[in-house]
């Protein structure tokens, strides 16, 4: 069996959310993608199926032709080691605006530095200082 990839189903943003990932993430990048053509079932121009990758780790996305009564839920979320305070300070900066603070970034007892929020397009990210004492 191969690895999982993590799926990801928006309703009309997926091309706009890679492109935000692969803007804001280190050794990122859109690796193919695939859209609805006129006269097919999804709508024209929306992503059929795509790839990208954030620092090595592959994702897949599409545009659901369907409209469903879900979203995306906090119960999964992307979990972020970071290396510095600046690529934590940062990565935060630029997730949360218009989305979900779930946890302010702050000191914890399990952690130096976490934060916990869901960025404008619904997806969850737990971003974590990794200690180096």
């Amino acid at each position: 069996m191969k690895k999982p990839i993590t799926f990801l189903m928006f309703s009309g943003k997926a091309e706009e959310a890679m492109d935000f990932y692969v803007s804001i993430f280190e050794h990122s990048k859109i690796e193919s993608i695939t859209k609805y053509k006129a006269n097919e079932t999804g709508t024209e121009g929306t992503v059929m199926k795509a790839t990208f990758s954030i620092n090595g780790q592959e994702y897949m996305c599409i545009d659901s032709p369907v409209k469903h009564g879900f979203t995306f839920t906090a119960a999964m979320s992307l979990y972020v080691n970071c290396e510095s305070e600046e690529e934590i300070d940062r990565l935060y900066r630029q997730l949360s605006p218009e989305g979900n603070i779930f946890m302010p970034l702050a000191a914890y007892p399990f952690s130096k530095k976490f934060g916990w929020i869901a960025d404008k397009f619904g997806v969850s990210w737990q971003l974590n200082l990794v200690s180096t004492t």
